[in-house]
């Protein structure tokens, strides 16, 4: 008679199935968000296109425009000297748009299948990218058209962030979560990359392909999402993770020496196990007011606001704002605006780390936004004294810019939609995404905005508004920092103690 197996390998070929789903959903996801972020940023790349200075190009033989005309090259209705207003409403009408929808995204990700929901919000985004490309090949000029295809795009890309956040949610517990997620938030930088990258081919010539690959990228990503995304570990018999707790957990009760700042409890594999067998009914989702309830969502989803407008400012003025005041080409523009992307990369996975190490989310972002206010200042004023200067400066700002981005955006989202209060229920981790990403993408509307009003003025005065937005955002934090730094002292008057006994 076969002998059974021993608990420690049962474990080790469970604990072994389960991280290969867990690291197939965590890379899939990776993908699908990648291909949304890329599909934004041909926009911000093709400005410089739209609208430059046509004397220093030379004209086509058959060309009927006049010797002093300057905008002959220029895309109508983008040649008049009101541009850079008429770009800022293209920006506004995507990231207005994705604003208002991403509320409502987070309610009906909570009651839809998500494997069916994003798919189908990647073909339509992947329509909509590719048909702003095709505005080019179509020779049209009216700027209802490019508003309209903006709007109808952020609506279906609210469909995104929710879903991939709530999916890896599902996998994920609330150990190393902030490193995890910091690696793979990277995503949006990565996204930004190519989407620039991939812009910058076709920039000077038929730059409606700026779009329009990207787009067929997208919707065929969406094809791959519908037929291989896993929502749940229980639909292919894998251990769920136990969530327990959010980033005020610790500072609930700072005396309890279970929930010190740095305890790093971890369910046990049985107690997991048992969990996932037990049969429970499903909870009910979590209404818009009982979110907004949770400790915490306030607070971060208003920080979200003014750190997003400084991010999307970047993201959508960057190219053009080297292009003019470094005198690149539009292409190097493009391409010399991806550092401040890979800056991104490196700030989002240095938040993850250093706040599971300190089990400081709300100190890590405001520790990174005061650092971030003076850099920016620096890069205005000093980083186009040489290339090599720009690099280093770009890439710092880009790290202390979009670290506390990342960080709230992801971990800190699934730590407040997990949290203690909430009893298990982790439905309420669609809604509380959304409501934080949502008002996030309020700042994310406004700076591009506020960009294309400012910049007529100076752009001196673009990077004040970008500072104070910045401060802004740390201030907000004060509250919660404060109670981080009394769970910090509570733990180590603790720890003291028992060195005495």
């Amino acid at each position: 008679m076969r002998a059974s197996l021993a608990p420690g390998v049962w474990f080790l070929r469970a604990f072994s199935r389960d991280s290969w789903f867990r690291g197939f959903v965590l890379l899939l996801t990776f993908f699908i968000y990648t291909c949304y972020h890329m599909s934004r940023k041909p926009i911000s790349v093709v400005k410089s296109r739209l609208h430059q200075n046509c004397s220093a190009l030379i004209s086509p033989i058959n060309d009927t425009h006049s010797l002093n005309d300057t905008t002959w090259c220029n895309w109508a209705p983008f040649d008049q000297n009101n541009y850079k207003e008429l770009l800022g409403a293209v920006d506004d009408a995507f990231l207005v748009a994705y604003a208002i929808g991403m509320f409502i995204s987070g309610i009906f990700g909570e009651r839809l299948p998500l494997r069916y929901y994003l798919s189908t919000g990647m073909l339509l985004s992947g329509l909509f990218t590719a048909l702003f490309g095709l505005g080019y090949f179509w020779n049209i000029h009216v700027l209802w058209y490019f508003v309209l295809i903006q709007i109808c795009n952020g609506l279906v890309q609210t469909t995104g962030w929710p879903s991939v956040v709530t999916c890896v949610g599902n996998w994920f517990g609330k150990g190393k979560r902030g490193l995890i997620m910091g690696v793979w938030n990277s995503h949006t930088s990565v996204g930004n990359i190519l989407g620039s990258l991939i812009a910058g081919i076709w920039v000077n010539g038929h730059w409606g392909l700026s779009f329009v690959v990207p787009g067929i990228i997208m919707a065929a990503m969406g094809v791959v999402t519908f037929l291989f995304l896993i929502e749940y570990p229980e639909d292919v018999d894998c251990t769920p993770p136990q969530h327990h707790g959010g980033p005020e957990e610790n500072q609930d009760n700072p005396e309890d020496p279970e929930n010190g700042p740095y305890s790093n409890r971890e369910s046990s594999p049985d107690t997991a196990t048992r969990c996932s067998k037990e049969p429970s009914a499903q909870p009910a989702a979590i209404s818009f007011l009982g979110a907004l309830q949770i400790p915490g969502v306030i607070e971060f989803s208003l920080c979200l606001l003014f750190a997003k407008l400084v991010s999307y400012t970047f993201l959508y003025w960057l190219p053009l704002y080297i292009f003019n005041v470094a005198h690149f080409d539009a292409k190097e523009a493009g391409d010399l605006s991806t550092l401040f992307d890979v800056g991104g990369i490196i700030g989002g996975i240095l938040a993850g780390l250093i706040s599971d190490y300190t089990n400081g989310r709300a100190t890590t972002c405001c520790i990174m936004l005061i650092l971030a206010a003076p850099m920016m200042f620096l890069y205005n004023n000093f980083g186009q004294n040489g290339i090599t200067s720009s690099i280093v400066m770009l890439i710092i700002c880009g790290a202390l810019v979009n670290g506390p981005y990342a960080l709230i955006t992801t971990a800190v989202s699934a730590d407040l939609g997990t949290h203690k209060s909430l009893k298990g229920n982790a439905k309420a981790l669609s809604t509380v995404t959304a409501i934080i990403d949502g008002t996030g993408s309020i700042g994310a509307a406004l700076g591009p905005l506020l960009a294309g009003l400012i910049s007529p003025t100076g752009w001196n005065n673009v990077f004040y508004m970008l500072i104070s937005a910045d401060v802004l955002a740390c201030l907000l934090l004060c509250r919660l920092v404060y109670k981080e730094i009394l769970a910090w002292k509570s733990s180590m008057s603790r720890n003291r103690g028992y060195k005495e006994i």
